[in-house]
C-alpha cells in the first residue's frame, strides 16, 4: 500500500495501472474510517484489480457554523485499516494541494440537494460536487462506492456522474447494520444508554413502513403518520424530518410507485441519527 501526497503522483500511478489494463475501483471518505467505509473497501476489493481509497477532510463543504477544525482524524488508524481492506493507494492531499489558487469555476448542484438533510445545510452539496469532481479526474475511476446511508449524497454523486459525462459506473452499497437493525455510524457512541436501546426502534419504523406499502397502502403522508407515531410512542427521540420521494431524483408523490426513498432523521440528546430504505414498486 502506497500513501500519496500530491496530484500527479497521484494520476501518474493510475496512468500505469491503466497502461496495464488494470481496473480502478475507488472510495472516497473524509478519514475516520469505521465498519460502513469497510465495507465499501471490501467490495471494492472483490470488484477491482488497483483499490484507491481518498482521505480528505473537505473544507468547502462545511458551512460557517460546522465542525470542519474538530472533524475527527486519526490517520494513523485509517492508515491500518486500509491495509488490512487491501488498499492499494490512499490518496491524502492537503487543503493546499486541492484548493491552491482562488477557484474560477463554481458548481451548483440544481436538485436533489434542498430536501432531507440538505434543506439544513445550503451550499453543502456544492462542495461535494466540486471536490468529487476534482477526485474524479484526479483518479480516474472505473467504478466509485458510496454507501446507501447516506442516500441523498449518493442520489447527488448519481445526477454529477450522469450530467458530467464521468466514465464511472456508480456502485451503491447496503447500509451496514447492528445485530438490531441500527445502522452503523460513529455518532451512535454519543447515545446514553437508555437511548441506545430505543434507537433500533428508527429500523423498525422504516420495516413496518415497507409492510404497510406491501399491504397495499399507497398514501405518503399515511406512511409518514405511521412512522412518525412509532417513533414517538417507542423513543424518546425528537423527529427531524420523515420524508418519501422518488428515488434518485427526489421528487415528492403523490401517491407511491416506481423507486421510491423512505428517510428519516431523529436527535437524541447528544446525536442526530439518519437511516433510510429504498423500495421499488410496481
Amino acid at each position: 500500500m502506497k500513501i500519496i501526497t500530491t496530484v500527479r503522483e497521484m494520476q501518474e500511478a493510475i496512468r500505469t495501472g491503466k497502461k496495464l489494463g488494470k481496473s480502478i475501483g475507488y472510495v472516497a471518505t473524509m478519514g475516520y474510517l469505521h465498519d460502513g467505509h469497510l465495507s465499501l473497501l471490501k467490495r471494492a476489493r472483490k470488484e477491482n484489480d488497483i483499490v484507491a481509497l481518498s482521505i480528505f477532510v473537505n473544507p468547502i463543504q462545511f458551512g460557517p457554523n460546522e465542525d470542519f477544525e474538530t472533524y475527527p482524524r486519526d490517520m494513523d488508524r485509517d492508515e491500518k485499516v486500509a491495509r488490512e481492506a487491501g488498499v492499494d493507494y490512499i490518496f491524502f492531499p492537503s487543503v493546499q494541494e486541492m484548493y491552491h489558487d482562488e477557484a474560477s469555476i463554481k458548481i451548483t448542484v440544481q436538485t436533489r440537494a434542498d430536501v432531507l438533510c440538505g434543506r439544513q445545510r445550503p451550499g453543502h452539496f456544492d462542495g461535494v460536487a466540486t471536490v468529487l469532481t476534482k477526485l474524479f479526474n484526479i483518479i480516474n475511476p472505473d467504478k466509485a462506492y458510496f454507501g446507501m446511508k447516506d442516500a441523498q449524497q449518493v442520489a447527488v454523486v448519481d445526477g454529477l456522474i450522469r450530467d458530467m459525462n464521468f466514465a464511472i459506473q456508480l456502485v451503491p452499497v447496503p447500509t451496514v447494520r447492528e445485530e438490531d437493525g441500527l445502522a452503523k455510524s460513529s455518532r451512535n457512541v454519543y447515545l446514553l444508554e437508555e437511548e441506545r436501546k430505543e434507537a433500533k426502534e428508527l429500523y423498525q419504523s422504516l420495516l413496518l413502513a415497507e409492510q404497510a406499502i406491501i399491504n397495499g397502502e399507497d398514501r405518503p403522508e399515511e406512511v409518514i403518520r405511521m412512522m412518525k407515531e412509532h417513533i414517538e410512542n417507542n423513543t424518546g427521540a425528537e423527529i427531524d424530518y420523515i420524508e418519501i420521494y422518488s428515488y434518485p431524483e427526489l421528487k415528492p408523490l403523490k401517491s407511491l410507485q416506481g423507486k421510491i426513498l423512505i428517510a428519516l432523521a431523529v436527535k437524541f440528546t447528544k446525536a442526530r441519527l439518519i437511516d433510510n430504505i429504498t423500495l421499488t414498486l410496481s
